[in-house]
């Protein structure tokens, strides 16, 4: 246990520099001006530019590195809730109109999140504005009415008040909303361009490609025949052959997907400009140029390419001699960031990993052209439309039927009917769930849903994953905080010292009750805050002399042996903050009341830890502070952030939240400024959290369900400039957080029962882990976490039973849970630590150097590997074919219809074969084959929605053997999900 004091720990090092990034790494806009061959201007235009290697240090040796952060954005299953949570299930719909007679619809599920025994209300409000998700809590014993719901969605007047829809056909026209937030299938363009060709006519004018051109169409997805071709035809002809014969194909990550290629489409000799290449290249966002020369050779330029519609060029180049892919990426000014970033250099020896790089640096960017204006707008015209038709069409039939059934407006979401309705009400729900299911298999089929739902799925290493740290942790967690690679936590046992695999060592009895701590290994400090009210003092310690009395256990410290440890004048203190960077100075803020009180400690070497040994014991640091000034504010405040000025020199800034506003209040000069303002009713504030982009300090502001950056301009002698900043941007988060944590290139979100994973360059979702019973334990540094585990207590019921058990159905408005879902007989609730190391997360941003003058060392971490209790599948995806054949089948056998055992596949051989990709799990490769078949067990494991465990890999094999039991399972997901098992 003791070996972790003796040095200072990464983790605290990468804890300073968690919350600094830099957006030059996902390139820089710059004017580009193409001329032809007599050099004369054709076009020029701004585009932002990826190379990979702008301003960074390119030592690095190509393929050498192993990526952690390719991650697709707004994944389709996390953002598309109508399908996944609400269509054929129990739910209500509601329509009304706003204060400003604007249409809206809202709808509310009662379900249970990803069949972890946490059941939530999901809420979609459809509005002409976009949607907006949020999750609210489920109580047993607290109704949930639809204002309320609205009401956490802003949205507190209306001119005329929500009624509910019973109509099944709902589902239909609600599922067209959701569709508008875009397609889950693509379409990309590739142009094949000679050496030295400049203008776009020469480029589509080649007929064929070279062998390189074919390696690499080869390596995108496989070529397939389009006569008769029945996936996405991406708007090819699949009858008369007047788009080409052939075309690539290929299905990621349940998307599916179609190459436009250049020397694929009808070419033409009589017409130079090849209209017909054109009208389907020059119409996709999204498009590769694969250019063949040297790296000395005149470059392509997007400007060489007459389009107003495609936003996106990836430029590749393939180099003989290594045999590696060179990328540059190319995105209209307009487009917001997007990742993942490209590597410096952008050069890729695995084939593989550039294929799955490219795929999703492609989605991920035609995702992020649909927010430019230019789309946005558009969609927004075409949802309004649509909401506005809906509405006319609905509201004569809701004030023409006048039961009891319509007087539920603000009533319960799932209330109990009057008993002379129940069975009108039953009936009428049996109606809605078989329409609903029946939506669901017809869009699943039809392609218009990501095919997740009916892969074969292996786990995927993922930064986010955590490790077992403490098993069975029987105490409450007030606070703590990370000591070397031990966790130090005050607990209503008193302060402990934990660490993995070792007994709990007590640290300070119960008698101190320490509400908010700081461990400094840097400094040699442990600062705390105890107690609540009059009696809350700020305390400091020397670790070194902690440290003591734990090796000789010559004592177990009280409040009592603490008196010599109290800072002065901070009696009565309710919150305090430090300072991120605290190399050369430590500065705290106490807040006593409305009062800040500024104390600061002076950096002095003899006080390190490699020197500590040195001093008395009985020494107390409390000397060593020295108080500057006292600033008062209007409020007491709720959140303190100190963010850090450029110089340090009188431009230090102190963010506090209260009442209904964000202030940053000078250190120096005891100035305020408004920051930012809260234009809600209710305000929760959550978090401020100052991140350093290349040294110019910004802030996160989180409350409610929304978090703001917004940069801080340092101005006139340290006054900052408070002005609306192209840099600025906010999202919104699917659940109120409690606590939110920063580790670029992620920012997450801690709620009751789940983890929000985020990017922090421009918010968007990459994954939503489930955690049941979740607590925040410490973020400094290590992310620790507590969670509760279920055991199950029996061995010997059927593999049917328990999975019942784990995937209850949703509940009906007559079966509301009486008890939480995870409390379940036979089962034991553990309640364990968990860490996700910080070098996990940030390993990659650490290893491209920033350049920012507040961390001039670089820092580079081993990951380290550890048990998935958080893991993220990725698919293997079937074939169109096979996907009709489990639907054609699965749908019979629901229906009564096949009573003899279905046997192995032979039918799908049948028709026309097409290649299937098969993923790799070392690389999330995908590989050409047509060897795969779905056994009869896979088929009773659909209908069953059953999970199989089983793998003839030996890859995945030896993987699985090196790793835990649960890192890597595979499993057979149930193509229509678990709800449909009730089609009748």
């Amino acid at each position: 246990l003791m070996k972790c004091f003796y040095s200072s720990s990464v983790s605290e090092d990468l804890g300073c520099r968690r919350g600094e990034f830099s957006r030059k790494h996902y390139g820089s806009v710059e004017l580009l001006i193409s001329s032809d061959a007599d050099g004369a201007i054709q076009r020029a235009g701004r585009f932002r530019v990826e190379n990979g290697s702008s301003g960074e240090n390119t030592d690095y040796t190509p393929g050498t590195w192993h990526r952690t952060d390719v991650h697709l954005e707004n994944p389709e299953c996390h953002t598309r809730w109508y399908f996944k949570y609400f269509l054929g299930k129990v739910h209500q719909n509601y329509i009304g109109t706003d204060a400003e007679k604007n249409p809206f619809f809202l709808s509310v599920v009662l379900s249970d999140q990803n069949n972890q025994r946490v059941p939530q209300y999901h809420s979609i409000l459809w509005r002409k504005t976009g949607t907006q998700k949020i999750c609210l809590p489920y109580s047993p014993t607290k109704t949930l009415s639809v204002k309320s719901i609205l009401s956490a969605m802003s949205l507190d007047k209306f001119e005329k008040s929500p009624r509910e829809i019973f109509h099944p056909e709902i589902q239909k026209d609600l599922l067209v909303l959701e569709e508008q937030e875009g397609s889950v299938n693509f379409k990309f363009g590739v142009l094949y361009a000679k050496d030295g060709q400049l203008t776009d006519d020469e480029m589509f004018s080649n007929e064929t490609g070279s062998e390189s051109f074919q390696r690499f169409l080869h390596l995108l997805g496989d070529t397939i025949t389009l006569k008769g071709w029945t996936g996405y035809r991406g708007g090819l002809d699949t009858k008369n052959d007047t788009t080409g014969t052939c075309s690539i194909y290929t299905v990621f990550q349940g998307h599916e997907i179609m190459f436009h290629v250049s020397t694929m489409l009808p070419y033409s000799r009589e017409n130079k400009q090849q209209v017909e290449r054109k009208r389907h290249i020059g119409n996709d966002i999204v498009t590769i140029v694969f250019q063949e020369g040297e790296e000395s050779s005149p470059a392509f330029k997007p400007s060489m390419i007459r389009s107003h519609f495609t936003h996106i060029f990836a430029l590749v180049r393939y180099n003989k001699q290594n045999d590696s892919y060179r990328l540059k990426i190319f995105s209209e000014e307009s487009v917001p960031l997007f990742g993942p970033p490209l590597p410096s250099p952008p050069v890729f020896t695995n084939h593989q990993e550039f294929r799955d790089f490219v795929l999703v640096k492609l989605i991920n960017g035609e995702k992020a052209t649909l927010e430019t204006p230019t789309f946005s707008q558009k969609r927004q015209r075409t949802l309004d439309m649509l909401i506005r038709s809906l509405y006319q069409d609905l509201m004569p039939d809701l004030h023409k039927v006048n039961n009891m059934l319509n007087r539920r407006s603000f009533s319960d979401v799932l209330p109990e009917s009057p008993k002379s309705t129940r069975k009108k009400e039953e009936a009428r729900q049996a109606e809605f769930v078989r329409l609903g299911q029946a939506l669901k298999l017809k869009t699943t089929v039809k392609g218009d849903a990501t095919a997740n739902l009916a892969t074969t799925s292996f786990c995927k290493k993922e930064p986010w994953e955590s490790q077992s740290f403490c098993s069975n942790f029987p105490h409450e967690v007030v606070c703590a905080d990370s000591w070397g690679q031990s966790l130090l936590v005050s607990t209503d046992a008193g302060i402990l010292l934990v660490d993995d695999g070792q007994p709990s060592v007590q640290v300070f009895d119960k008698t101190l009750q320490i509400k908010q701590m700081h461990v400094l290994e840097a400094l040699d400090l442990l600062i705390a805050r105890t107690d609540k009210g009059k009696d809350s003092r700020l305390l400091v310690f020397r670790l070194s002399a902690v440290q003591k009395d734990i090796e000789t256990k010559q004592m177990i410290r009280s409040k009592y042996d603490c008196r010599e440890n109290k800072l002065e004048r901070t009696k009565g203190c309710h919150l305090y903050a430090i300072n991120t960077h605290h190399g050369s100075e430590l500065r705290i803020v106490v807040a006593i009341r409305n009062k800040l009180l500024l104390v600061t400690k002076k950096y002095n070497p003899r006080n390190s830890l490699t020197s500590s040994s040195l001093l008395s014991s009985s020494e107390s640091p409390v000397e060593e502070f020295q108080y500057i000034r006292e600033i008062c504010l209007s409020d007491p405040p709720v959140i303190m952030t100190l963010v850090d000025g450029p110089t340090g020199d009188s431009d230090n800034m102190i963010c506090v939240a209260y009442r209904h506003q964000f202030d940053l209040v000078n250190e120096s000069t005891g100035e305020s400024y408004r920051l930012h303002h809260v234009e809600t009713n209710k305000v929760n504030f959550v978090a401020a959290i100052d991140v350093y982009e290349d040294g110019e300090a910004g802030l996160l502001l989180c409350y409610n369900y929304v978090c703001q950056y917004r940069k801080v301009y340092p101005f006139n002698g340290g006054s900052p400039l408070i002005q609306p900043s192209a840099y600025d941007f906010h999202f919104s988060w699917n659940q109120v957080p409690y606590a939110v944590v920063c580790a670029f290139p992620y920012i997450l979100a801690f709620t009751t029962d789940s983890i929000e994973i985020r990017l922090v360059v421009n918010g968007n979702l990459v994954h939503t882990a489930v955690v049941p019973e979740l607590q925040l334990v410490a973020s400094r540094s290590d992310i620790y976490f507590k969670a509760t585990t279920a055991v199950s207590g029996s061995s010997d019921s059927s593999s049917k039973e328990r999975s019942s058990r784990s995937s209850p159905q949703t509940p009906t408005a007559y079966e509301m849970p009486e008890r939480p879902l995870s409390s379940l007989e036979g089962e034991v609730l553990c309640k364990n630590l968990y860490k996700i190391p910080l070098s996990n997360l940030v390993g990659r941003s650490i290893e491209r150097p920033l350049k920012s003058p507040l961390a001039p060392k670089v820092i580079t971490t081993t990951t380290s590997s550890g048990i998935a209790s958080l893991p993220v599948t990725h698919s293997l995806s079937l074939s169109r074919m096979e996907i009709k054949e489990i639907a054609s089948r699965t749908r019979k056998e629901l229906l009564g219809l096949l009573d003899e055992p279905i046997p192995k596949t032979e039918s799908a051989q049948k028709q026309k074969k097409v290649p299937r990709r098969q993923s790799d799990p070392k690389q999330g490769a995908v590989r050409s084959t047509s060897s795969d078949r779905i056994t009869s067990s896979s088929f009773e494991s659909y209908s069953e929605g059953c999970h199989l465990s089983t793998s003839s890999d030996p890859d995945t094999l030896a993987n699985r053997e090196e790793s835990s039991p649960s890192s890597y399972p595979f499993q057979l997901i149930s193509l229509y999900d678990e709800d449909i098992i009730d089609l009748k």
